[in-house]
C-alpha cells in the first residue's frame, strides 16, 4: 500500500501512476511520510542470506565513493547478519539513476499548496476512460474467483481493489521497467530530501528479498522503488503483502497476491464494510470559504451546516467528516469524505487519488454488472 504511492503523494506509481495523484501530495504505499532509520543494536541469532553470487572486497562503481553506503552496509550486517562481501558485491552492480534525480527535482520546485482550477477535470480525465473501465471488466471477468474471495475475507469490494489497480499500474501493463536496487540506492543516497525514507525502504527491500528468496538485482518497479501490480514500497510489502493463491511466497507481480494484499491494506488501515465513501452536497455555501477542504481536516455535520453545507440525500454522518474540494473547469465541488475515503488516502494522500479510485470502482462495476445481464 497504499498510495496515495500509492504513496501518497504519488505520479508516483506508473509516473509512477500514483505519484501523478498531485506533485504536492504524497503516498503511503509509494514514497509517503519520512520514516526514520535508527541504528539499532544486533538482533541475537538473526542471519539473514542474500540471493545471488555476489562478492567484492571492497565498493567498486557508481557507489565507490559514498562512505554513507559503506556505513549503511556496516549497520545491514550488524543488524540483520548479511555477509559484508555479499552486500559490497551487490551494491558494486547498482546504478545511479541520473534521470529519477532531476525529474524529482523538478518536480520538488513545482509544488503547490492549493489546487488549481480544472485540477480535478485534468486529473479524473487521466483514469475515467473506456480503457481503465473495460481493463477493469476484464480483469473482473478474469479473476472473479479471487476478488469474491478477497471481498469475503477482508470486506472490501471487489471494484475498488480494482480501481487501486486500474490507476497504479493499468493492471499489470506497466508496473514499471527500473531496477528497484537502482532505484532505492539513488535515492536513499543522493536525494537529500527525503534520503532517510528511501535508506529506510532500501533496508527493507534487502529484508524482504532475503526473506522470500528473491535476487535483488532482479525486480523491477517505478523509479521511486514500489512494486507489482499494486505499486507497495518495500516496507508496505513486509507488513500488508500476503500470499493470496497458498503458493509459499508472496508474490506482488501475481494477481491474486496483489488482490489479496490491496484488500488486506484496506482492511488494516479501517475499511468498513457497507459504509459510504463520500456523500454530495447542497446549499448556499455561505461560510464554506472560512473551512479548510482536505483529508486532514475533520468536521461535524453542524460546523458544515454553519458554513452552508447539507448533505444531498440520506447521510450517515455520526463520524467526523473530510470537507473534499475538487476543482473542475468550470465550478467548484464540494463533497463529504467519511472514514472510507480516508483508508483509500492511506494508500495514497491525495483527495484527487482517492476520489478518482472511488469513480473509477464505481464505473468498472456499473460496466461489469452491465456485460453480465
Amino acid at each position: 500500500m497504499k498510495r496515495s504511492l500509492a504513496v501518497s503523494l504519488p505520479l508516483l506509481a506508473g509516473l509512477m501512476l500514483s505519484a501523478c495523484a498531485s506533485q504536492s501530495e504524497k503516498s503511503a504505499v509509494n514514497p509517503g511520510p519520512a520514516i526514520a532509520a535508527p541504528a539499532q543494536p544486533p538482533q541475537t541469532g538473526l542471519r539473514l542470506t542474500g540471493v545471488g553470487s555476489y562478492h567484492a572486497t571492497a565498493l567498486s562503481g557508481d557507489y565507490a565513493d559514498y562512505p554513507e553506503l559503506n556505513q549503511f552496509i556496516g549497520r545491514m550486517v550488524q543488524k540483520y547478519g548479511f555477509e559484508r562481501e555479499y552486500l559490497l558485491g551487490l551494491f558494486s552492480q547498482a546504478r545511479r539513476k541520473q534521470w529519477t534525480l532531476d525529474y524529482l527535482g523538478k518536480s520538488d520546485q513545482g509544488l503547490k499548496s492549493r489546487p488549481a482550477r480544472g485540477g480535478w477535470t485534468r486529473y479524473r480525465a487521466q483514469f475515467l476512460d473506456e480503457r481503465h473501465i473495460n481493463g477493469g471488466v476484464a480483469f473482473w471477468q478474469k479473476h472473479q474467483a479471487a476478488l469474491q474471495r478477497a471481498s469475503r475475507q477482508y470486506g472490501v469490494p471487489g471494484e475498488y481493489i480494482l480501481g487501486i489497480l486500474a490507476i497504479e499500474t493499468g493492471f499489470g501493463a506497466n508496473v514499471g521497467n527500473h531496477r528497484v536496487i537502482d532505484a532505492l540506492t539513488t535515492l536513499g543516497f543522493d536525494y537529500q530530501r527525503r534520503g532517510e525514507f528511501f535508506r529506510s525502504e532500501l533496508e527493507s527491500f534487502l529484508v524482504m528479498t532475503a526473506a522470500e528468496g528473491v535476487d535483488p538485482a532482479k525486480p523491477l518497479g517505478s523509479f521511486a522503488g514500489a512494486m507489482g501490480l499494486g505499486q507497495f514500497m518495500p516496507s508496505s510489502f513486509q507488513q500488508w503483502a500476503v500470499d493470496f493463491n497458498g503458493d509459499g511466497r508472496r508474490d506482488l507481480w501475481n494477481p491474486e497476491d496483489a488482490i489479496g494484499s490491496v484488500a488486506n491494506y484496506f482492511a488494516s488501515h479501517g475499511w468498513r464494510s457497507g459504509q459510504p465513501v463520500v456523500t454530495a452536497t447542497r446549499g448556499k455555501l455561505t461560510g464554506v470559504e472560512s473551512l479548510e477542504p482536505g483529508i486532514e481536516s475533520r468536521y461535524s455535520l453542524d460546523t458544515l451546516r454553519q458554513a452552508g453545507l447539507e448533505p444531498a440525500g440520506g447521510c450517515p454522518c455520526n463520524d467526523p467528516l473530510r470537507l473534499l474540494l475538487l476543482r473542475h473547469q468550470s465550478h467548484d465541488e464540494y463533497l463529504l469524505g467519511h472514514s472510507n475515503f480516508y483508508v483509500i488516502t492511506r494508500y495514497n494522500h491525495s483527495t484527487h487519488y482517492a476520489m478518482a479510485v472511488h469513480e473509477l470502482a464505481q464505473a468498472i462495476r456499473s460496466a461489469y454488472l452491465k456485460k453480465s445481464e
